[in-house]
């Protein structure tokens, strides 16, 4: 992997110049958001056709703090699948629906941290950086687990016990989480 980049292909040869065009479209992504964390593209030939050559696939997961996002581009109408399929077009369309998502998802961020979110102060229990996940203590005195994609600013490794923050708990797959957090000054956010 180079950096948070990862491109695959499945059924295509790799090539250089495809590889740049990625490359290409994901430093404008990082650039439109400079949180992505990790980034696979995926490339797949599904088959080819007699007259017009392969029909690509281009599938794009991108790890952002507190979320994936997954982008699965293919042409969809059977017109514009068999009529000139092209591995740059399928590229640029599925990095485009990744933008999209990108831009609702900033959208989203934005609104989920107005003030009607209820935040809590906590303290940093406990970090395992190497399983990318740690504790928070409440001021109820219970521990609540959280993961790296929770923490908001992208300090998760800077973290560390007895640290101040600030967190939005949800119900997660085991009971409460911490899904979202900040490391914050000491004042009270506690809020109804």
């Amino acid at each position: 992997m180079d950096g948070p980049l990862e491109i695959v292909f499945h059924n295509v040869q790799p090539s250089e110049a495809v590889e740049a065009a990625i490359r290409e479209r994901f430093a404008k992504l990082e650039k439109y958001y400079d949180r992505l964390t990790a980034c696979r593209v995926s490339v797949e030939g599904l088959h080819r056709q007699h007259r017009t050559g392969n029909i690509y696939e281009v599938h794009i997961d991108m790890l952002v703090p507190g979320a994936q996002l997954v982008v699965s581009k293919q042409p969809q109408k059977v017109k514009e699948r068999y009529a000139n399929p092209d591995i740059y077009v399928s590229i640029k369309e599925a990095f485009d629906a990744a933008e999209r998502q990108l831009k609702r998802f900033k959208r989203q961020l934005r609104e989920d941290v107005q003030p009607q979110s209820t935040m809590f102060q906590g303290q940093v229990a406990e970090m395992h950086p190497e399983q990318d996940y740690g504790y928070l203590l409440t001021k109820e005195g219970a521990l609540l687990y959280f993961n790296r994609n929770a923490v908001m600013d992208g300090t998760f490794d800077q973290l560390a016990m007895g640290d101040v923050v600030h967190y939005v708990e949800a119900m997660g797959d085991t009971g409460p989480t911490a899904v979202k957090v900040w490391r914050g000054p000491e004042h009270d956010l506690d809020r109804a």
